[in-house]
């Protein structure tokens, strides 16, 4: 079982990385987090991971804290989901939006993920429901959560990152544009409009300088 990589990144495509470990390249599918920190190319990144082998290939997921990789591990517990959705599941909603949506039966944020429709959902809220005190218990989702639909960090940054969506951007770099717009920032006093109105700035200023 490979557990963490540290090493060098040497490239970035989609939600893949390639980290130089003492010359050997892993390549590694992580979650919206680990983009979402803005990784600089050449510097150095650890990242927790977990292995996956199967007949025709093997798979390493990377994540930006054991807390996230406890809950990958948890979601692919889960009867019919694989890594690629549990990745898909984590890279979507913020851990404590999941722990509301459990909480809250909230059907209608879970079918908001890639890949997961109505009748998945309400599976997952089902599966999750018995296991979501003891991932709590395990630091793997809060113990005190944000609501989804509170005025604090939770609720506006789903609704930011969905505004972006509905402007054309990609869920995934909504999300990185988010996780830019909110950093060094009291997540408390921000509101979507805020985090969207940044976020639009990073991406001309980004283009401004290519």
């Amino acid at each position: 079982m490979i557990g963490r990589i540290k090493g060098t990144l040497i490239e970035i495509a989609d939600n893949t990385v390639l980290v130089d470990v003492a010359g050997v390249a892993y390549e590694i599918e992580v979650s919206s987090r680990v983009l979402g920190s803005q990784p600089a190319l050449q510097e150095q990144i650890v990242l927790h991971t977990h292995f996956v082998v199967r007949e025709d290939a093997q798979l390493l997921f990377g994540f930006a804290a054991r807390s996230e990789r406890d809950l990958f591990r948890a979601f692919i517990k889960l009867n019919g989901v694989g890594p690629k959705l549990a990745l898909s599941l984590i890279s979507s909603l913020a851990p404590e939006n999941l722990a509301a949506a459990v909480r809250n039966n909230d059907v209608s944020l879970l079918t908001k993920v890639p890949g997961v429709g109505k009748k998945t959902a309400e599976r997952l809220l089902l599966e999750l429901k018995s296991r979501i005190d003891t991932l709590t218990e395990n630091g793997a989702v809060p113990a005190q959560v944000v609501a989804v639909d509170a005025p604090g960090l939770g609720g506006a940054v789903q609704e930011a990152e969905d505004a972006l969506v509905a402007l054309g951007y990609r869920v995934q770099d909504a999300q990185r544009a988010v996780a830019l717009a909110t950093q060094g920032a009291d997540p408390l006093q921000l509101t979507a409009e805020e985090i969207v109105r940044q976020a639009l700035r990073n991406f001309a200023n980004r283009v401004a300088d290519t």
